[in-house]
């Protein structure tokens, strides 16, 4: 290397160090967000700096795995350190269920205090869709149902889960109402829900998911398996203690144009949609049925499921009533001491193409659903 192409060498190296150095760290000292194990859905007050995590009514409040999300750089420790605290699991069992947190900023020089309440809850007994999870930062929506407990009663909160984040890798939406899963303004009653059946693109074509069915349930999105593991990203249930007895509420559906099976035109082939909910054996709090075997009878572990008949998931432009009752599986029966201890679990499932977690399906399947209501029997 000759004398002035070494010397613009050390220059640009010089200078892209100098950068480097310069660059200012962050200095924002805040929690974004909070997941766990348990958590039905963390209520965040960047004002007050206060943090309300609904948990299920069975949870272990000494034993609470909480992931907090933090910007960039930034730390967070425990105010105060209890025996039973183990890397990301914190002891609630205090009278007041509650904890204070210091997120430290990046270069030091900001702190916040968090309190954090856990709050004990159940799964509603009925679904509205008219709120979107008030801290959401997304760019797609995130539906929540909220009733506020009394003094006798513990509170009923639930966050539905999307495959939204999984569609998000597509780049296919052109904002909010782009996403298969959204809320829309005209339901049967106040707002609604609204599931469409979208195209992937040319990033789906390339992984061999070229549909993304409008889904809605009870459970999470395991994002790390959205590629590698479809079926399996999709983790069903929640704690429940009542006997279930019928899925009701109101839907509206048109199916789309053209079905595809992986890509390839079926003529023949007209799409429909999906409504069940299942309740199945769940001994282990880790334990979840998935998109893979929730509808899978040699399980074993299904006790009951209420599920839409094919005949009766017609195309409709009004709004149509049904009533799903809960069957018994597997010669099983709910058994009282199970029920009581949270060793089952419920979830609901809705879907614009009921074959779409194996990429057949419509583009333009629209199925809209409002006012689910669940009845259940007590203990």
């Amino acid at each position: 290397m000759n004398f002035k192409k070494w010397t613009t060498a050390l220059m640009l190296a010089l200078a892209v160090s100098s950068c480097i150095q310069d660059e200012a760290l962050n200095s924002e000292a805040a929690i974004d967000a909070c997941t766990g194990a348990d958590v039905q859905l963390a209520h965040i007050n960047s004002d007050s700096k206060e943090i309300n995590i609904y948990v299920h009514k069975g949870a272990n409040l000494s034993k609470q795995q909480l992931s907090f999300t933090l910007p960039a750089g930034a730390t967070l420790s425990a105010d105060q350190h209890y025996p039973d605290d183990i890397m990301n699991t914190y002891d609630f069992s205090n009278e007041s269920r509650s904890r204070t947190f210091t997120v430290t900023s990046e270069d030091g020089e900001w702190h916040s205090t968090y309190t954090v309440k856990i709050i004990p809850t159940e799964v509603p007994g009925s679904f509205h869709f008219e709120e979107l999870l008030p801290s959401n930062n997304t760019e797609y929506d995130i539906l929540y149902e909220f009733e506020p407990g009394t003094s006798t009663s513990v509170s009923r909160v639930l966050q539905w889960s999307s495959g939204n984040p999984g569609f998000k890798l597509t780049s296919m939406a052109d904002g909010r109402t782009g996403y298969p899963t959204q809320q829309i303004t005209d339901g049967y009653r106040g707002k609604g829900l609204k599931l469409t059946t979208c195209d992937t693109g040319s990033f789906g074509a390339m992984v061999k998911m070229y549909i993304a069915a409008g889904n809605l349930f009870i459970g999470s999105f395991d994002l790390a398996n959205a590629l590698k593991d479809p079926l399996r990203a999709t983790k069903f249930g929640i704690q429940y203690y009542k006997r279930p007895v019928s899925l009701k509420g109101y839907y509206k559906f048109k199916a789309g144009e053209i079905y595809t099976d992986e890509g390839v035109v079926q003529k023949d082939k007209k799409d429909r949609f999906d409504i069940y909910a299942i309740l199945y054996e769940a001994d282990d709090n880790t334990f979840m049925l998935d998109g893979g075997n929730s509808l899978d009878l040699t399980s074993g572990k299904l006790v009951s499921i209420a599920r839409i008949k094919e005949a009766d998931a017609k195309e409709t432009d009004t709004w149509t009533a049904f009533d799903l009752p809960f069957e018994a599986v597997n010669g099983k029966s709910i058994d009282t001491g199970k029920l009581q201890n949270g060793k089952y679990k419920l979830s609901i499932v809705l879907s614009s193409s009921v074959d779409g977690a194996y990429f057949k399906g419509a583009v333009g399947s629209t199925l809209y659903v409002d006012e689910l209501e669940l009845i259940s029997q007590d203990n």
